[in-house]
């Protein structure tokens, strides 16, 4: 800011006025008590005193630089924008000190006068920037601390997580070496250390508590700064806070009452400035709010840990219980139903050629019991699908294909990429999945081509499946108390924290559409203006472990059933 011929001015009067510093000196006082516009403590007289003019004339008649004063301008502007003395009271009060003492500068010679006028005017024009600069820095400082605190607050996982970058944050705004945040159980009972930073390394905390009492938390609710000695005496932590010059306590409260304090350290003394205390008390206010929502989340989040594990559970024991009713089928009512055909075969071939009739009626009950035993065969496999366990998922989704063959007569294409090495839990889930659909599809969408793909990406199973039938209302579906296919769909894709979509347009199927134009006499028309019903898109993600994640650079292969 300052040119070389200011410099050089500077410089020369800093000389001549060397021997009237008392008198300068003398003057900021007066100008000080004269000026009645505002009351001034000590603090704000001195930084006032250390940005004055005279003060940039007493720098240079000790032989040190100019920047030396800049500097002290600098810092002491910051002291006055954090003891709240607004820019224009500032300003109102340098130009009353320098009008007081050029009543000083009177007894020099009119060409050194007008040198000094010009030299005054220059530095106080250079002062009043670098205040402003002062001012700004304050202020980015500060919104700077609190961006950062709702930063934490939004990033923060974990409550302990939250704590220790609050404290991080506010440390490195107040320039603390050390800083500690105590915290208050829920019974009152037990202070503990949430969190710890010291400039060296972080130190432990997860044995430091200590016992509550009122008193205790009667001092700890005060904001307060302390200086040595006292620290020896500081709560809750004396041999802590002994370790620097001045101590910052500022509590956390919530519902008029003390839950908790944040103390910041320093190694030589600090005074505490009032903006400082102000902003501070704000961060510890939203330290809090911060807490207590973390704490409620967490809470949140353990229970619906509890919910998802007793819904895994259930899935585990539905699954056992299929095994066993599967087990029972087959080895008792499969079994004995076997007998029964056996039996009813040799009593057939037994039977003489003259009783014609009850060898009819004994076949068509033999031919019923081997009708059944398909059924109960066909139970079996559905309950526990022992292709599933024993060539994986791909084989047990192509045996569900051939199976909805046997009930549908939609074509089906099936696309599987290479999947890897699925966890079992997934493969299980993802077989149910689609089983539900196929009897979706065969009950009541009426469709005559079904689509089902399923790959990894990206750590993800993607499943998809796709039919032109006659759609329907998603909302009215899930709304259906007496209905359990769908909701039963997505509780299972939850259980695995993945995404369940489903996309449905009501119409008329193709199927439909044809049906009823052949049955006006205008079949063969029909058929060639036949269009896609509204159709069903069901979209499910499921994630995966890393290993399991598998690019789909195989070839994809397809199963086909008219």
């Amino acid at each position: 800011m300052l040119s070389d011929q200011l410099r050089q001015k500077l410089a020369d009067i800093a000389v001549s006025l060397k021997s009237r510093t008392r008198l300068l000196e003398k003057s900021f006082d007066e100008a000080l008590g004269s000026w009645n516009s505002r009351s001034l403590d000590e603090r704000q007289t001195a930084a006032l005193r250390a940005i004055s003019p005279g003060a940039a004339l007493a720098i240079l008649s000790e032989g040190r630089p100019i920047g030396d004063f800049f500097e002290q301008v600098e810092y002491n502007g910051r002291r006055l924008a954090k003891m709240h003395l607004p820019p224009p009271a500032i300003i109102a009060a340098l130009e009353q000190i320098d009008r007081a003492q050029a009543g000083v500068l009177e007894a020099f010679s009119p060409h050194l006068k007008a040198d000094l006028q010009w030299v005054r005017e220059q530095l106080l024009f250079c002062v009043i920037l670098t205040l402003n600069n002062s001012f700004y820095q304050v202020r980015e400082a500060e919104t700077r601390a609190f961006y950062d605190l709702f930063r934490v607050e939004l990033e923060s996982r974990t409550l302990s997580d939250l704590l220790q970058r609050f404290l991080v944050t506010l440390a490195e705004f107040s320039n603390a070496n050390r800083a500690r945040l105590y915290l208050l159980d829920e019974e009152a009972m037990v202070w503990t250390l949430g969190a710890t930073l010291g400039r060296a390394k972080t130190e432990a905390r997860e044995h430091w508590r200590i016992a509550n009492s009122a008193a205790l938390r009667r001092e700890l609710g005060e904001a307060r700064c302390i200086m040595s000695p006292a620290l020896r005496r500081c709560a809750p932590d004396s041999f802590w806070s002994a370790r620097g010059k001045t101590l910052w306590s500022v509590p956390l409260t919530g519902g008029g009452l003390t839950w908790g304090v944040l103390q910041f350290s320093f190694d030589k003394e600090f005074e505490w400035l009032p903006r400082e205390m102000e902003l501070l008390a704000a961060a510890a206010e939203r330290c809090w709010m911060a807490i207590e929502k973390a704490r409620l989340v967490e809470g949140l989040a353990a229970r619906e840990e509890q919910v998802r594990q007793l819904a895994e559970h259930m899935l585990h024991v539905e699954e056992a219980e299929r095994r066993r009713i599967s087990r029972e089928l087959h080895d008792e009512a499969g079994q004995s139903m076997l007998c029964i055909r056996l039996q009813m075969e040799m009593i057939e071939e037994a039977l003489p050629d003259s009783m014609p009739e009850h060898r009819a009626k004994l076949r068509e009950t033999r031919e019923t019991t081997e009708r059944t035993i398909l059924e109960i065969r066909r139970l079996i496999a559905a309950l526990s699908p022992a292709v599933l366990e024993s060539l994986g998922l791909g084989a047990a989704l192509r045996q569900l294909v051939n199976r909805f063959r046997q009930v549908s007569s939609a074509r089906v294409k099936l696309s599987l990429h290479r999947l890897g090495v699925l966890p079992k839990r997934t493969e299980m889930i993802v077989y149910r999945l689609v089983q539900e659909c196929f009897n979706n599809i065969a009950k009541h969408s009426q469709a005559n081509t079904v689509n089902l793909s399923l790959s990894t990406a990206d750590g993800y199973l993607r499943l998809n499946v796709e039919d032109n039938g006659i759609g329907f209302n998603v909302e009215e579906a899930f709304a259906r108390r007496e209905s359990f296919g769908l909701s039963g769909m997505r509780e299972r894709v939850a259980l695995l924290g993945g995404t369940f979509q489903i996309d449905s347009t009501p119409g008329v199927s193709t199927l439909q559409r044809q049906d009823a134009a052949g049955s006006n006499g205008e079949g063969r028309m029909s058929r060639r203006k036949s269009t896609r019903g509204g159709g069903t898109r069901i979209v499910i993600e499921l994630p995966l472990p890393r290993e399991a994640d598998m690019p789909a650079t195989e070839p994809v292969r397809h199963a086909r059933a008219r």
